[in-house]
């Protein structure tokens, strides 16, 4: 055994020294006993299968337990086995997927939906280990599936479990740090509930959410108060210790809402890798940060739509571009979106086409009337380009 591990070791029994197997134990009776009073409703509790627990796990990454449950509910009507959706159409899967975001997700499901069928007969592995043999899941879908579907005292590892778990036993690494998981991952299976484990995950799940909570905890409420090393000594709230800032990077566009003479409005489909992949939007024209800057500027000091802007504007260059357009001087509006450590700026500009262009079309190109974009696989910034300009009018 190596200095770093036994480090590790140490460190380990240095958080879970006071925890015998008699307050093990009893731990376990108590938190069992509140999740058994006080458990969420949820619907992917009630079908504990794994096809049906994974797709509820990938869908909760990022996302709220209230916005999930009609996307899960729809989901699995619409790919009600995992044969389903290893084969179904990629527009039939990101539609399924429009408004959840982070579309990898879904794509990495489907992936791994093939390779249960092709690889594994159909049936999912019955392993945290074997789980994480599938595209797209990680140590703490592994676990989660394996506790709750197949019984194995897995832990799963995520932000309310460490939230819980850094309070509970005083565990000050920092959990920005991807080693940090190990430690977590250690203490969880030191108290986890060998019979029922994947009550005893979705137990902390359930208090991480609604009482050990990021910003002022309901101690009092609290079942494990009495099991709580930090709330002992008055400083949960220094709890988890989070040191690493995320840096994120701005990127600034202008989205071209350019309508036909038949009411119709050009729509794009991006490309088959990459951010948004082979969803539909607007015209995305990708500028400078001062550019941006510039024409943003000159839209919010006009005094009214009919101030022309200045010559050097981003707008003369897409009028310089496509003459075919007639542009509104001013911007329709303005929306921001954020992807993980990515943030979009979005100016909308709208033209209208005059009557005598040709239309030219290609199969990654559509002219669409408004009322059809609900057969698109929209991402969410362009459901926010959409809400503005239907504000402003332009969309019915």
């Amino acid at each position: 055994m190596n200095k770093q591990q036994v480090k590790f070791n140490a460190e380990i029994e240095n958080y879970t020294r006071d925890w015998t197997p008699e307050k093990v134990a009893a731990f376990r009776s108590d938190f069992l006993s509140w999740y058994d009073e006080e458990k969420r409703t949820l619907p992917w509790r009630i079908n504990q299968e794994p096809y049906s627990v994974w797709v509820s796990e990938i869908m909760l990454q990022q996302t709220q337990v209230a916005t999930v449950i009609p996307y899960y509910e729809r989901f699995l009507e619409w790919f009600p086995t995992v044969e389903d959706l290893a084969y179904a159409p990629e527009d039939k899967l990101l539609k399924a997927w429009e408004g959840l975001g982070y579309y990898s997700r879904v794509r990495n499901m489907q992936v791994a939906a093939r390779q249960v069928v092709e690889d594994f007969g159909g049936e999912f592995p019955t392993t945290a280990e074997g789980l994480k043999q599938l595209k797209g899941i990680g140590p703490y879908t592994a676990g989660a599936i394996a506790s709750i579907s197949f019984k194995e005292a897995a832990p799963a590892v995520d932000g309310n479990v460490m939230r819980v778990f850094s309070r509970l036993f005083g565990i000050d690494e920092d959990i920005a740090k991807p080693s940090t998981l190990k430690y977590f991952d250690a203490v969880v299976r030191h108290v986890i509930n060998p019979e029922r484990p994947g009550d005893m995950n979705q137990a902390t799940m359930d208090l991480g959410s609604s009482i050990c909570t990021p910003t002022k905890p309901q101690c009092e409420e609290c079942p494990l108060q009495s099991y709580c090393l930090t709330y002992q000594q008055g400083t949960q709230a220094n709890y988890p210790v989070k040191l690493k800032k995320i840096k994120v990077t701005h990127k600034y566009y202008l989205a071209l809402a350019k309508e036909n003479t038949e009411g119709l409005f050009e729509m794009i489909q991006r490309p088959s890798e990459g951010l948004l992949a082979n969803l539909w939007t607007f015209p995305l024209v990708e500028v400078s940060e001062s550019e941006y800057n510039t024409y943003h500027n000159e839209w919010q000091t006009s005094e009214s739509d009919d101030t022309r802007l200045q010559n050097e504007s981003l707008l003369t260059k897409v009028q310089a571009e496509m003459p075919e357009v007639v542009w509104q001087k001013q911007p329709v509006g303005e929306i921001t979106h954020v992807f993980s450590h990515l943030k979009w700026h979005v100016l909308i500009v709208y033209g209208h086409q005059r009557a005598s262009v040709i239309q030219e079309t290609n199969e990654r190109q559509l002219w669409l009337a408004p009322d059809r974009f609900k057969e698109l696989a929209l991402p969410k910034p362009q459901e926010k380009i959409n809400q503005v300009l239907k504000k402003a009018r332009y969309l019915d």
